[in-house]
């Protein structure tokens, strides 16, 4: 066999072991577009009920926000996530925002008053929904259409309130998803 053959097959031998790998992947969990959104306990920080998220979000088409008070890219996103779900919300657009800020809630309840937050506020202190939900970092967010699929990941902060966004967000509640 040439040497030009055996180039070709492995290459082909390597596509299809990629293109297995990805599938396996996706069997195994991995959290990313496409990808139905994990469960992860949390606290509703103005009730201090714990609830699981996956309930908590059903039906609705949910930015899931993951982040801290002592983030500055966090601070800086803010704003615009209370802007959209200003104009958003009374069509079935739902934030979760979910501080790891370890110990008490407190501080989260003073950085929710200093930037007069009106969308829900969660708290995970162990961090644990780092691990569920795979995150790099803070702030991480997730966009759940409303079978609880992701249908966009962002890693750091972002404009939410851009005109990008809207447009996703009206087809996400025009299509009932």
């Amino acid at each position: 066999m040439s040497k030009q053959w055996l180039v070709a097959l492995g290459v082909i031998a390597t596509l299809a072991l990629g293109g297995f790998a990805l599938t396996r992947a996706n069997d195994e969990g991995i959290v990313g577009v496409g990808a139905r959104a994990p469960d992860a306990r949390v606290e509703v920080l103005a009730t201090g009920d714990t609830v699981a998220l996956r309930d908590f979000v059903a039906g609705h088409v949910t930015l899931v926000n993951i982040w801290a008070t002592w983030c500055g890219p966090c601070r800086a996103e803010m704003p615009s996530m209370e802007a959209l779900y200003k104009d958003y919300a009374a069509r079935g657009f739902k934030i979760a925002a979910v501080s790891i800020d370890e110990g008490s809630a407190d501080p989260v309840r003073a950085f929710v008053r200093q930037y007069a937050l009106t969308f829900d506020i969660l708290h995970d202190p162990t961090g644990a929904i780092q691990g569920v939900y795979q995150t790099t970092g803070v702030p991480e967010s997730f966009l759940l259409d409303r079978d609880g699929r992701i249908v966009a990941r962002k890693i750091g902060a972002h404009d939410w309130n851009s005109a990008a966004n809207r447009q996703l967000l009206d087809r996400l509640l025009a299509d009932g998803s």
